[in-house]
């Protein structure tokens, strides 16, 4: 009797992750002194071209494509997409990137644009009003009339199969921290690590973008995706420091104190809130003493570019 033939390989044996990945305990006096320990979950090593929450949102769904096309959105920094570009060409399907802003069309790409043309990514941008209305029928019929028989992949890569893909890092953090953090841009993360961890255990998300409306969306994410609500999470939604990518010289102080401290570069956009926000809370006793509180660093910061002048 001959055994059948293995199946296609999976991503893990393809791109080879770093899972579970490393958590590290590290000693910072603003918790030391309320009797709190910090435990960082460096997300950020799972692989080099795919770190942190978007490995796990996209690995799902990279195996419901099946090697078609995928077509993604975001903006002209979109770590989401350049993570996408990048899948596409160690895996060697095509992708296709909406990107907010059709006056970018007759510039020379930006360094992180840049790198998704070089991965192969096509670049379609559209103006600001169509990109609101990315999820509309008519919005969505157009691009697969123009693109065809491709898997559509939210922004931010969050839909249930993220949410899905983020319960690992629950498990991981099981029985290992009473309070596990994350910074919230789409909420597909934070949807799966509540639903991840265990009773006891809270999930906590830090928004980098104001709007009060992820609430509605971390919600969402988790009907979508388990049925109903999951976990024990809650939002934090005072350290936007002005919105999505803004910053102030306040938070770049912290977070130039935190590396120096550490010797942990500090991604801005999303992670440097994240401890800027968990250091505060710390400082107003909102973990009690004996808490055991891992931030999840979800990226690392770009290394230095140049400005392309690449073409379309």
């Amino acid at each position: 009797m001959t055994s059948p033939p293995p199946g296609p390989p999976s991503l893990d044996a393809l791109l080879r992750p770093r899972l579970p990945s490393p958590l590290r305990e590290v000693r910072d006096e603003h918790f030391a002194r309320r009797g709190v320990r910090l435990f960082l979950k460096r997300d950020d090593l799972i692989h080099p071209d795919l770190p942190g929450n978007k490995w796990r949102k996209l690995a799902l769904n990279l195996e419901a494509a099946a090697g078609r096309t995928v077509l993604t959105f975001g903006g002209a920094y979109s770590n989401h997409l350049r993570a996408t570009a990048a899948a596409g060409r160690l895996l060697g399907f095509g992708t296709v990137g909406v990107v907010r802003g059709d006056e970018l069309a007759h510039r020379p790409l930006n360094p992180s644009l840049a790198r998704c043309a070089a991965d192969g990514m096509r670049l379609h941008f559209v103006d600001r009003t169509t990109y609101r209305a990315k999820a509309s029928p008519e919005v969505l019929a157009g691009l697969l009339s123009r693109f065809g028989d491709v898997e559509v992949i939210p922004e931010g890569g969050s839909n249930a199969l993220a949410a899905q893909g983020c319960t690992a890092l629950g498990r991981e953090l099981a029985g290992e921290a009473d309070v596990a953090a994350v910074a919230c841009g789409t909420g597909g993360t934070l949807a799966g690590l509540a639903a991840g961890l265990d009773p006891g255990q809270r999930a906590l998300g830090v928004p980098v973008v104001g709007g009060g409306f992820l609430a509605g969306e971390v919600a969402r994410l988790q009907r979508e995706a388990f049925g109903g609500p999951a976990g024990d999470w809650a939002l934090e939604e005072r350290f936007t420091f002005g919105g999505y990518a803004r910053t102030t010289p306040e938070l770049d102080a912290f977070a130039d104190g935190f590396e120096d401290r550490h010797g942990l570069p500090v991604e801005r956009v999303y992670v440097a809130k994240l401890l800027f926000a968990l250091t505060a809370l710390a400082d107003e006793g909102a973990f009690a003493p004996g808490t055991r509180l891992a931030a999840v660093i979800t990226g690392a910061p770009d290394a230095p570019l140049q400005e392309s002048s690449v073409s379309r």
